[in-house]
């Protein structure tokens, strides 16, 4: 087995970033916990706080093997690192355990993302099957193409997860939408945040774990993470701006909650491009990003489709806008790596991206909304009506987050 001499620095950064990228589940926990009625913020906050245990027992079993098990055809990884045997072959600049830290921190908040969308009336047994069959039919496949695969090899860019997470977790989240059913109550009822406060500490935590998702995405404490950490900032700064500008426009009124989504779909936007790109890019994809998000949640109201906290609206067109418009921003300068169409790269990067957010996104859909169908079939996706009125802390819990 070759040597190799471990960079202190880089190891140090990268440690560092798996533990902020974990902070982000507990984080995103508030975010969609303050969200949802008060009935129901203890099964939102278990739901994304078991995918810490679920699908970091999965990863270490068999996940990062598959992803970075080198089997030699792009398309799925091998055993070779079963029950995390061997990592130490990996050893570069960093360990190899360091790398399989960070990446379970992302394998772990991708399919917490989806629970967004399927809030107050998810059952958390058939939760819990889900996320677990998900993690290994569709993400471990989608990360192995984009981070370690064919996608990549094809010329196709994601800097930290734009289109492994984003808008995989987002589509995921369409198909299992249109499986389980709106609300009872949906359209006639109100349904407010019951604590707004507790989604504004959710949305700090996020953008401050973020900066280890994405600066932490090039294994290494250089320049690259630098500018990666700037763009991060700066997207999410530019995305809470842009979601206010037109939400003022509309309603008159610029929210809290407005601020929080738009500075989440921007953070979002820039997650593909955050090591790609430099100069005005982060501050137009962040503002695209809070723009056309906002503007997107008008397509469930379109469709009926009850997408309780915007998972579609935020992640998938957020992880689009950002996955698009790397084929334009990318700066050779930066990293290089490839020039977009605005830096004289001409189409062939802006190709690669679509051909891989399309890839990803229908291979994503057509998986979820088939393990959907069948865990609805054989023991049921949702509450019953009793449950649901009744409100998933008690019905599935046997306890309260408030005192009467």
């Amino acid at each position: 087995m070759a040597m190799f001499a471990l960079d202190s620095g880089d190891t140090a950064w990268v440690l560092t970033s798996a533990a902020l990228v974990l902070f982000m589940t507990p984080g995103l926990a508030f975010f969609y916990g303050g969200m949802v009625r008060s009935k129901n913020v203890l099964g939102m906050l278990m739901q994304n706080v078991f995918a810490m245990g679920l699908v970091s027992t999965i990863w270490a079993i068999v996940g990062f093997s598959l992803v970075f098990g080198d089997s030699g055809n792009g398309w799925i990884g091998n055993f070779d690192f079963l029950f995390l045997a061997d990592v130490k072959d990996l050893d570069g600049d960093i360990p190899g355990m360091a790398l399989v830290a960070f990446q379970m921190m992302f394998a772990v908040i991708t399919p917490a993302l989806i629970t967004g969308a399927t809030a107050d009336r998810l059952k958390f047994g058939s939760y819990a099957v889900l996320i677990g069959f998900w993690s290994l039919l569709v993400y471990i496949p989608a990360a192995k193409w984009v981070f370690n695969g064919w996608l990549l090899d094809m010329g196709a860019l994601d800097f930290a997860g734009g289109t492994a997470i984003h808008i995989n977790a987002g589509v995921a989240a369409l198909a299992v939408v249109i499986v389980i059913g709106n609300r009872r109550g949906h359209g006639t009822v109100a349904m407010p945040p019951h604590n707004l406060p507790l989604t504004m500490l959710g949305t700090g935590i996020l953008w401050f774990g973020w900066i280890g998702f994405n600066a932490g995405s090039g294994l290494a404490a250089d320049g690259v993470a630098a500018q990666a950490l700037v763009n991060t900032h700066l997207a999410a700064a530019t995305g809470m701006l842009g979601w206010l500008l037109v939400e003022r426009l509309k309603s008159g009124h610029a929210t809290t909650l407005g601020a929080a989504s738009g500075a989440v779909a921007g953070l979002v936007a820039i997650t593909p491009c955050a090591g790609f790109v430099g100069g005005p890019a982060p501050l137009i994809i962040g503002a695209a990003a809070g723009v056309l998000c906002f503007l997107a949640l008008g397509i469930k109201e379109k469709m009926d489709w009850d997408d309780s906290l915007d998972v579609i609206a935020v992640h998938l067109i957020g992880g689009i806008v950002g996955t698009l418009l790397l084929g334009f921003f990318a700066d050779t300068a930066i990293n290089g790596e490839f020039d977009g169409l605005f830096y004289g790269g001409g189409l062939e990067l802006l190709k690669d991206q679509f051909v891989a957010a399309l890839v990803v996104g229908v291979f994503s859909f057509v998986v979820t909304f088939a393990l959907a169908k069948i865990i609805d079939g054989t023991m049921g996706l949702r509450v019953d009506e009793d449950a649901e009125l009744q409100g998933l802390d008690q019905s599935q819990h046997a306890e309260s987050a408030y005192s009467s």
